[in-house]
């Protein structure tokens, strides 16, 4: 009885002291609202207080985000077919939002630095936006029909 009780409490033990780290660094907030068929989301995050809100709606959309540093921000969007977004975030709280709501679009946003905002909106079909910011306070905005 001793022994499976002792092996109990090791295995508990090992699985929450490689699940701590998990839940407790980074205060990272990630949102994701995926209906419709065959939508895929990637992406990974670290360092500390980073945000991704991503809601795709249509079919076959992809987005892609990574953020590295502190306090970026990132939202994506998404509704109609065959849409990718890719948000790369390294620095201190950039700011990235994308939308794209037609069909095939494409979206690209690069941010090295602080404190760049970028914005990119692409309403109906096939457009290509690409956004690469390094330094800091940069203001882009994209807007395409």
């Amino acid at each position: 009885m001793f022994a499976k009780t002792f092996k109990t409490a090791i295995l508990a033990t090992l699985i929450a002291a490689t699940a701590v780290p998990a839940f407790a660094t980074g205060g990272h907030r990630v949102t994701v609202s995926q209906s419709g068929w065959n939508n895929q989301i990637g992406g990974g995050q670290s360092g500390r207080r980073q945000q991704l809100t991503v809601i795709q709606n249509g079919g076959a959309n992809f987005a892609i985000a990574t953020q590295d540093g502190r306090r970026n921000e990132a939202a994506v969007g998404q509704t109609g077919y065959y849409n990718s977004a890719d948000v790369d975030q390294m620095g201190r709280r950039n700011i990235a939002g994308v939308s794209q709501m037609g069909n095939n679009n494409d979206a690209t946003v690069v941010q090295t630095g602080r404190r760049n905002v970028s914005a990119v909106i692409q309403m109906g079909d096939n457009n290509d936006a690409s956004v690469v910011q390094h330094g800091s306070d940069n203001v882009v905005a994209i807007v395409q029909q």
